[in-house]
């Protein structure tokens, strides 16, 4: 996931005009510009909830995925053409409210709580990013802990949310050599974005800190603990 520019948005301050694409034989995306900060996100989410509104009119349209600044939008080719899908998108476009600034503090005002014990062995990068920015260790985690986030849109592996909200003084860049294995719950940054590893996997974030909450579990009803546009704050823990 590559940091946006704001290279592409309206000189005017507005936000820039959606492009559609044919994604392969049964997909569209709707590309809605550069990837330069949560409002972008916003859009997303509120055009994907405007087009999965339609769905029950409009069977032959797929659940709708939103990204940073993009919407994948499935379609049966056997069922619609690929002219009708983009007259769907259309619609949703032209009909969906597009958020204002305000928006980005709409969600739930109950946030997520995810219990974080940072530094040490489950936050091996900690130092390395305080010192990047001229910061205690402390101060880092006081800073994390002290945001709150928004689930910007999942992606990567399962159950992984990217978080926006991170504050200025932490944007720090991604490892220059991945891990080729990063444990389940690792708490990192990378650019603007922090996130929980939902899984072990390889992965290049900057690791400072790890949760024992299940971020992605098969066997529940919802399998994901999160989901884009939901709020989430970090909690430090000492149970070490």
């Amino acid at each position: 996931m590559r940091e946006g520019s704001a290279e592409g948005v309206d000189r005017s301050g507005g936000l820039a005009e959606p492009t559609i694409e044919p994604f392969g034989d049964a997909a569209l995306l709707i590309d809605l510009g550069p990837a330069t900060d949560q409002a972008q996100a916003v859009r997303a989410q509120a055009l994907a909830a405007a087009i999965e509104a339609g769905r029950t009119t409009t069977p032959a349209i797929g659940r709708p995925v939103p990204a940073h600044a993009s919407v994948f939008v499935p379609f049966d080719p056997l069922e619609m053409t690929l002219e009708d899908a983009i007259a769907v998108a259309r619609s949703a476009i032209a009909t969906s409210a597009l958020p204002g600034p305000t928006a980005l503090d709409s969600g739930d005002d109950t946030p997520i709580e995810i219990p974080v014990r940072y530094g040490g062995p489950d936050g091996p990068d900690l130092e390395n990013v305080a010192a990047a920015h001229g910061l205690r260790p402390e101060e880092v985690v006081e800073l994390h802990a002290a945001a709150r986030y928004r689930v910007l849109f999942l992606g990567f592996a399962p159950g992984f949310g990217y978080l926006g909200g991170l504050p200025p003084a932490l944007v720090t860049p991604r490892r220059d050599n991945p891990r080729e294995r990063v444990p389940a719950g690792s708490v990192g940054i990378a650019g603007g974005h922090t996130a929980v590893y939902p899984l072990a996997m390889p992965g290049g974030w900057q690791l400072i800190g790890r949760t024992d909450i299940v971020l992605f579990d098969p066997d529940r009803p919802d399998p994901a603990l999160l989901w884009p546009g939901a709020t989430v704050r970090f909690v430090p823990v000492d149970d070490r």
